[in-house]
């Protein structure tokens, strides 16, 4: 009898997306909540909270864009 889904791999599929996709939108929304709080503590003249909150909107952005490198890299190679 011939298979015509493959139910493990689409369940891995859906899985992977869905991981992926949450992940990519948590950490991007990180970057904004950021810049916002970054923005915040500068008027409020807070300068090392500021300068934490600017260095977690750079890690939040170095994080989404490897996430999306990687994405095409794994895509391309299929």
């Amino acid at each position: 009898m011939a298979v015509v889904v493959e139910t493990k791999e689409l369940a891995q599929t859906i899985v992977a997306s869905l991981i992926a996709g949450v992940g990519i939108a948590v950490v991007f929304s990180m970057a904004i909540w950021g810049v916002a709080r970054f923005a915040d503590l500068s008027r409020e003249e807070r300068p090392l909270a500021a300068g934490a909150a600017a260095a977690m909107t750079a890690i939040a952005l170095l994080v989404t864009l490897a996430a999306v490198v990687f994405g095409v890299i794994v895509m391309s190679s299929k």
